[in-house]
């Protein structure tokens, strides 16, 4: 008689590392055409970030007596500093990345209990409390001009590290930015629009903002990508794209002059990094199909309100932990049914024998 020595245990590709690899492989060619167009600048702030990242996860493993190899290797400290530097204006000084990554890994993550144990998205906490304290730094954006045009390598050293301000890049604002300052100096939309770089150069990604913020064709493409091998699946990005086109296109339909069209929306901001890789983080987001559409929803709903009415041009970090603080009570009230009970959680009755079955 065979007799088992184990209990079952079901098996996955789906394992931490290979989840975190394939995210930083699809935001991959959106980073280097957005390190390319930033130049030296973004690229040391951008590695100043990740490795910062990585060595508070191992001081925060270490101090927690944690195994540091399994968790310093599954390449989520290395994601969340990457999605951190993917926020940052490209010429922000390096001591910003490095408060950023202590955010997002110490504060954000290990002070909740390490990975899967915290309750808010690690690079939008980071991305939000530096928005805040750190005003000035973080709206200053740099026109791209590319490697080859733009500060040397030593120069790009000079202001990453030493702080210099001889910019050889031309500041600007991005373009959620002059929307927000021209409208609050009572300009229109059909007077904005002319002046805003055209739809061409803002798919492509030649417009002034983070990482995050420049290319939306590769963002999507990434996004893309998560969709194929099953990373994510659509509800959220659905949800968030489609309900912030939705109430885009009527505000912009019954007021034109007062609102950006839903284009501007898609093209502008960390729309698609908010919609493919931020709002789809499994710790922070439902697991219900249900509970991921009204987070989703939320979400969308709320980029486009903190965006149109709020004070900061940008909304998604804002939104996001928003509905991070709404999942436990999504999770609560949106539960799949149990198998063998039903949705109130009774146990179903046993379905009666058809007449004239063999007993």
């Amino acid at each position: 008689m065979h007799m088992p020595v184990a209990g079952p245990h079901t098996h996955t590709l789906f394992t931490v590392s290979r989840t975190m690899l394939t995210v930083v492989a699809a935001l991959t060619p959106a980073t280097l055409f957005g390190l390319w167009e930033f130049g030296w600048p973004a690229i040391f702030l951008f590695l100043t970030t990740v490795v910062s990242a990585w060595v508070f996860e191992v001081a925060c493993l270490k101090i927690a007596d944690k195994p540091i190899r399994p968790f310093a290797t599954d390449g989520s400290a290395i994601l969340s500093g990457w999605l951190v530097a993917m926020t940052l204006p490209p010429y922000a000084p390096w001591w910003v990345g490095v408060i950023g990554s202590f955010i997002a890994i110490v504060i954000a993550k290990h002070l909740f209990g390490g990975l899967g144990q915290n309750l808010f998205n690690p690079a939008m906490v980071a991305r939000a409390m530096l928005v805040v304290a750190l005003p000035v730094q973080m709206t200053t954006w740099i026109a791209p001009v590319g490697l080859l045009e733009g500060p040397s390598f030593l120069h790009g050293l000079s202001i990453t590290f030493l702080g210099s301000q001889e910019f050889d890049a031309v500041s600007s604002a991005s373009t959620l930015s002059h929307i927000k300052s021209q409208i609050s100096a009572g300009a229109t939309m059909g007077e904005i629009l002319p002046t805003l770089a055209d739809l061409e150069s803002r798919l492509l990604g030649f417009v002034p903002g983070s990482l995050g913020e420049t290319s939306t064709v590769l963002l999507a493409l990434g996004g893309l990508l998560l969709l194929v091998t099953r990373i994510i699946t659509p509800t959220i990005p659905l949800a968030v794209l489609g309900t912030l086109v939705t109430l885009s296109a009527i505000c912009s339909f019954l007021a034109p002059d007062r609102f950006a069209p839903p284009i501007l929306h898609l093209t502008s901001g960390s729309t698609m990094l908010c919609a493919f890789f931020i709002a789809t983080d499994y710790v922070t987001s439902p697991v219900t199909t249900a509970g991921k559409w009204v987070y989703g929803i939320g979400i969308g709903t709320l980029v486009f309100v903190i965006r149109t009415f709020g004070a900061f041009p940008e909304g998604v970090a804002f939104a996001v932990l928003l509905m991070n603080s709404v999942t436990p009570l999504i999770e609560t009230y949106i539960r799949p049914r149990i198998f063998g009970r039903s949705r109130t959680g009774k146990p179903l009755g046993a379905a009666k024998p058809a007449k004239g079955a063999q007993k």
